[in-house]
């Protein structure tokens, strides 16, 4: 072989192998984030009136907080709340979970307290209805029944989810005192009553949070201003269809839910 050829080659080798280090140091796209939102129809969206079409009753809405958060933050949601969720309902919903999970939300305690069954209750004239037993009965629950349960559900989250941020969120006080509603009959008595019970879940939620080493989303002060019938609701009163009541609507989820939540996923 000539010297020409033989620098030639030389010169083309060398060319090669720079070349092999420019493409193994090109910097790789980051995965997002993974985000898993757990829990019932607080989460789900349910009182935003729009939802998502993936085979389910869940009613899962483009506007529920976890969604929201996830496309403020760029994060990779799987969205496994679902309306009329109780804690083994949200047990099952932990298949989702993985040592990859980076952000876990939750939130369950309402209807295993019989949120639903409470409200219909109070919502009838007071000769009618047994609304202060009805509470009676959902307060003992929350009470003597709801720790341990919450203690076992958090305690599997943090062993499917080991390093993941986690935050329960909590629910609403409802009421502002009065009823503005056609149809319904809340007392003002009942309605402290109602929001109290509301505080007391909240309560029992954040002490299960705290042990399990959790953050608590407490929405309570944010909705302040804002209860059914207030001039601004983000909360809706009695609606048609029913299953839309007494639930966040768009504005509870954006103004109320994301900033909150949002703030704690970090």
């Amino acid at each position: 072989m000539s010297l020409r050829r033989r620098l030639a080659a030389t010169v083309s080798a060398l060319a090669s192998l720079l070349a092999v280090p420019l493409v193994l140091t090109a910097p790789a796209q980051a995965a997002a984030p993974a985000y898993v939102a757990l829990g019932d129809s607080y989460s789900s969206g349910v009182g935003t009136r729009t939802y998502i079409s993936d085979g389910t009753s869940c009613q899962r809405s483009t506007y529920a907080y976890p969604y929201l958060v996830a496309q403020q933050k760029g994060y990779a949601l799987t969205f496994k709340a679902c309306s009329g969720a109780k804690i083994p309902d949200v047990t099952g919903q932990l298949s989702a979970l993985s040592t990859g999970t980076g952000y876990v939300t939750v939130s369950v305690g309402g209807n295993d307290a019989g949120f639903s069954s409470v409200v219909t209750e109070c919502a009838q004239p007071g000769w009618a209805s047994n609304c202060d037993g009805r509470i009676n009965t959902a307060q003992a629950y929350i009470n003597n029944t709801l720790p341990g349960a919450l203690s076992t559900l958090y305690s599997s989250i943090r062993s499917k989810a080991p390093n993941a941020k986690v935050v329960v969120v909590g629910y609403p006080r409802v009421f502002n005192g009065e009823d503005c509603n056609a149809g319904t009959f809340f007392s003002p008595a009942e309605e402290t009553r109602l929001n109290a019970t509301a505080d007391l879940l909240n309560s029992k939620l954040s002490a299960a949070a705290a042990a399990r080493g959790f953050s608590f989303a407490n929405p309570t002060s944010r909705f302040v201003g804002h209860a059914v019938c207030d001039d601004t609701e983000w909360l809706n009163g009695l609606s048609n269809p029913v299953s839309e009541s007494y639930h966040p609507n768009r504005a509870g989820h954006a103004s109320g839910y994301l900033p909150l939540v949002s703030g704690m996923l970090v």
